[in-house]
């Protein structure tokens, strides 16, 4: 007998999600060997509650409570002359994965995309973390680009 697959609900991030985003938020930077300081927490947190800043945030509920977050922003695509959106940050409890929060998530910043204007969506993570990928190659055209950072403090 199969198992129903419990009801995600994807909303808007608001002020009473601060406590169990940002217990999200730090066990990401786990999975990404990244220490988030309580600096850094707040500092994110400040930009979602900013309506002024372009960083925005959508949470996945199950049963009632937060299990996944989407952090977008909308940026400029030059390849178009066009709005474009940024995928930043995607993370779902991994108690709760397998129930669809990911490409919830993903569909409610596609929405959002698709009524400000529409344009593309793009993200990326890292090249071991295969999970991810079997999520996002459903759902999206995977590119060949190589991502490089520099520091420039």
């Amino acid at each position: 007998m199969n198992e129903a697959r419990p009801t995600v609900t994807v909303r808007p991030i608001a002020a009473a999600d601060r406590d169990a985003w940002a217990r999200l938020f730090v066990d990401y930077g786990v999975f990404y060997e990244t220490a988030f300081t309580p600096a850094i927490v707040d500092g994110v947190w400040a930009w979602l509650t900013d309506a002024a800043h372009p960083t925005d945030a959508l949470v996945a509920e199950v049963s009632g409570e937060v299990v996944g977050f989407a952090l977008y922003r909308p940026v400029a695509d030059t390849f178009t002359a066009a709005n474009a959106w940024f995928l930043d940050d995607l993370y779902v409890d991994p108690a709760a994965r397998g129930a669809g929060a990911a490409t919830a998530l993903i569909d409610g910043v596609t929405a959002i995309a698709h009524t400000a204007g529409g344009g593309t969506l793009r993200w990326i993570t890292a090249s071991d973390n295969t999970r991810a990928q079997s999520v996002y190659n459903k759902l999206a055209t995977r590119k060949t680009w190589v991502t490089y950072e520099k520091e420039t403090d």
